[in-house]
C-alpha cells in the first residue's frame, strides 16, 4: 500500500469550486493534477466513444479509475505538495452513487492508492453551480454526489476539511493555512 503524505485530494460535488480553487493553487507554485472524469468525458466527445457518465456508465467507471492510478503514479517520486482534483475515492463514491458492478475493485484501488489523511471538501454552492458540455448533472445530483463523497471518504478513513465559500484566493489561503498548521504539529 502506498501512502503519499504531500498528496492532497480536493472533493465534492460537480460544480462546487474545485477546478478553480485547484488553479489558485497552482498560481502560487503548487503541482496540481486535474479531474480524470472530466478529460475522459472531453476525450470520449472528440473520439465519439460511449464511456460517458451518460451512457456506458461501467466503462467510464474503468477509466476513471485507470487515469487516477495513473495520474498518482506519475507524481509517485515527487516530494512537492501536489492537489488533486479529486482522488481514487471519489472514483468509488461515484461507482457506489449509481450502484455500479465491480465495486471491490474499487475498493481495493482505494485501499492501496492513499493520500494525505485530510482532505479538502467542497460543499455544495448553488450559485456558482452551473451545468455545461461535461456536466450535465442538475444541482440536486450535485448534493447527492457531494454527501456520496462525505461517506466514501470518511468510510476510508480520512478526515474531511470543509473549505467555506469564498473567492477562490482566500480559498487557496484556507487550504495552505491547514498545511502550514499540519507542518507545525
Amino acid at each position: 500500500m502506498y501512502s503519499k503524505e504531500n498528496f492532497f485530494v480536493l472533493t465534492g460535488g460537480p460544480g462546487a469550486g474545485k477546478s478553480t480553487l485547484l488553479d489558485a493553487l497552482a498560481q502560487r507554485g503548487y503541482d496540481i493534477v486535474p479531474e480524470a472524469g472530466r478529460t475522459i468525458i472531453q476525450q470520449q466527445q472528440k473520439q465519439k466513444g460511449n464511456a460517458l457518465p451518460w451512457a456506458d456508465t461501467t466503462a467510464y467507471s474503468r477509466l476513471m479509475l485507470e487515469k487516477s492510478i495513473g495520474d498518482y503514479h506519475e507524481f509517485l517520486t515527487s516530494t512537492n505538495t501536489c492537489f488533486f482534483d479529486r482522488g481514487i475515492p471519489d472514483v468509488l463514491g461515484y461507482v457506489q452513487l449509481i450502484n455500479g458492478p465491480e465495486i471491490p475493485l474499487f475498493e481495493s484501488a482505494v485501499a492501496e492508492y492513499r493520500y494525505n489523511p485530510d482532505v479538502f471538501i467542497l460543499p455544495p454552492w448553488k450559485e456558482i453551480y452551473q451545468q455545461d458540455k461535461e456536466r450535465k448533472q442538475d444541482f440536486e445530483t450535485a448534493v447527492a454526489t457531494y454527501q456520496q463523497m462525505v461517506e466514501t471518504y470518511s468510510a476510508n478513513g480520512y478526515t474531511l476539511i470543509e473549505v467555506p465559500h469564498d473567492v477562490p484566493t482566500a480559498r487557496a489561503t484556507f487550504v495552505l493555512n491547514h498545511l502550514y498548521t499540519l507542518r507545525t504539529l
